[in-house]
């Protein structure tokens, strides 16, 4: 949060940030006036499947304004056209004060008749204390077609008795964001809407807590995720650099990039990046992972490999000998999978200091996701590992996903057995193997989910110690689920959170639900002109053959064999 500034000193900034806005309009037009994330973030919420949004975003990108957009639209609407009131709420009362100048200003732009902007003051009554009553000053816009856009405290009670669209911005900073969600979300009740959008204020705010539970699959809300280079790479210096008469250039805005990180210092991955911070500890808890460890190792085998150091160096019917040992193995374990459950697979490659992790999971008639086979390997070379998987793959009864890392040396490995099985891209999306490219990205939006499946009992492991050493390496750093770069265990037999990453590549091949579609298509009806031909080639050619037997007998007395 930026320091207090002036009364004088916000006039200026509110007077300069509006004055160049006709230009805008007059350069730009004024669909293009949003930049695309912020018409994005509109165009969600026109669309009626969404109700309740969660956006985490940066500072300072304009994400208010582009949601003043909208509660313009709303409440300038007719009822019939889906119009209603809108109610915004901060922190703070400059930034509501900021909020209904943006909406006066969008009022304007659209043509629509404002009948009035003006403040006033309400009576904030706290029914456990009745007689402790105080005024409330708060902004309001009336609009011709009846509704009215009001910015107001963040208090709970202000939003009792009230219906229509609700906006709750900076909720990371609000004084009780839970209990402001139980007065807003019953607005859905009547077919309002909610938009909770914030910077972070650490993992343990309410607000990170929502978020975890949409990505995590809990909550059914949607969720947007805007952070400060996504709003660069849309246009965002760019536009003040017109708004303020600036010459724009790629150098000047990877300058005023850096200037923007280094003025917030350690706090630039909360406030620009979407990071929520103060988070260190382990993502999951020992007793947690051991409660989902309900599978005795005879009934979903972890196989270990470990070629010897020399194995390259070896004959190659004695290498031959060593790799079919472990494919037998491997093979006897699939043929005795349950061939009515669906199956998904995930692969962590490595060659040197880790052990390469396959593991494969089935998923039962309620969808509850159990180890069926973990393959570990040290040693073995990626021809082999290669063979491992190809094994795998086509084994496994009714596959619906294979997850490959793709970050490093898994990028040659994922290429080739989806050239065996079909790789998923944009182009292909019918593919069966995933090229995935692993990063804190990937690992916020994939690991939640997983986390879930702990905590709701809907996924079941084989037991085993070294697993659980895997798990317990998962850390949450900087809010993410991430794999810290320090490595456990013995010389020699160094671990790397390697089963986890093999876990969450596998959970997540199991939620895309691959399904594959055959098609043939049945021969066409043959006329009974075609019919009557066939029926004479036939006859023809039987004929021929029937006299080219009396011909070769007839030679064969004339030179005495018979």
């Amino acid at each position: 949060m930026t320091g207090p500034i002036s009364k004088e000193e916000w006039e200026t900034i509110r007077r300069d940030s509006m004055a160049n806005l006709d230009d805008v309009i007059d350069s730009v037009g004024l669909p293009s006036v949003l930049l695309p994330y912020q018409a994005n973030t509109v165009t969600l919420l026109e669309s009626t499947a969404c109700k309740v949004l969660f956006v985490e975003k940066s500072r300072r990108i304009g994400l208010t304004w582009g949601l003043a957009a909208y509660a313009a639209l709303r409440a300038g609407r007719a009822k019939e056209a889906g119009g209603m009131d809108a109610m915004y709420i901060s922190y703070s009362q400059e930034m509501t004060r900021e909020f209904i100048d943006a909406c006066a200003m969008w009022a304007r732009a659209y043509a629509s008749a404002a009948v009035a902007q003006d403040e006033f003051l309400f009576d904030d009554t706290d029914p456990a204390h009745p007689t402790e009553t105080r005024q409330i000053q708060a902004f309001r816009i009336r609009f011709a077609s009846g509704y009215e856009i009001l910015a107001l405290s963040s208090a709970p009670r202000t939003l009792r008795g009230k219906q229509g669209l609700v906006i709750i911005d900076e909720a990371a900073f609000v004084d009780s964001l839970k209990e402001l969600l139980k007065a807003a979300l019953a607005f859905l009740m009547w077919g309002g809407q909610v938009v909770v959008c914030s910077t972070h204020n650490g993992t343990d705010n309410e607000f990170n807590v929502q978020v975890q539970d949409i990505l995590g699959g809990r909550s059914k809300f949607k969720h947007l995720r805007i952070d400060f280079d996504q709003a660069l790479h849309e246009g965002l210096y760019q536009r003040i650099c017109l708004v303020t008469g600036k010459e724009w250039s790629p150098e000047d805005e990877a300058q005023w990039r850096q200037d923007i990180i280094d003025f917030y210092g350690d706090g630039a991955d909360e406030e620009l990046f979407c990071v929520p911070s103060m988070g260190s500890g382990a993502w999951l808890t020992t007793p947690l992972i051991e409660a989902r460890m309900t599978i005795d190792p005879e009934d979903a085998p972890v196989i270990r490999i470990a070629l010897p150091l020399d194995y390259l160096q070896r004959p190659k019917l004695e290498r031959d000998h060593l790799s079919q040992r472990q494919l037998d193995m491997i093979k006897e374990v699939l043929e005795g999978l349950d061939e009515n459950r669906q199956h998904a697979f995930g692969y962590d490659p490595a060659r040197k200091a880790d052990p390469a992790v396959m593991t494969l999971l089935s998923i039962d008639k309620v969808l509850t996701r159990r180890a069926a086979l973990t393959v570990e390997m040290r040693n073995v070379p990626f021809a082999e590992q290669k063979a491992i998987g190809k094994l795998i793959l086509d084994n496994a009864p009714r596959l619906v996903g294979a997850a490959i890392d793709a970050t490093g040396t898994g990028a040659n490995l994922a290429e080739d057995l989806g050239r065996l099985f079909g790789l998923h891209t944009e182009e292909t999306p019918g593919g069966l193997v995933w090229e995935i490219k692993l990063s804190q990205t990937w690992y916020n939006e994939n690991f939640p989910p997983l986390k879930t499946a702990f905590e709701d009992g809907a996924i079941h492991l084989t037991r085993d110690a070294e697993h659980v050493v895997d798990l317990r390496l998962v850390k949450v750093i900087r809010g993410i689920p991430s794999i810290p770069p320090e490595r456990v265990g013995e010389a020699g037999a160094k671990r790397h959170g390697d089963f986890a990453v093999a876990l969450v590549l596998a959970y997540f091949a199991s939620r895309m639900q691959w399904h594959e579609y055959g098609y043939q298509a049945a021969p066409p009806a043959r006329s009974r002109f075609e019919e009557r031909a066939q029926d004479a080639s036939a006859w023809r050619n039987r004929a021929d053959d029937i006299d080219g037997g009396f011909r070769m007998a007839s030679a064969r007395r004339s030179r005495g064999i018979f």
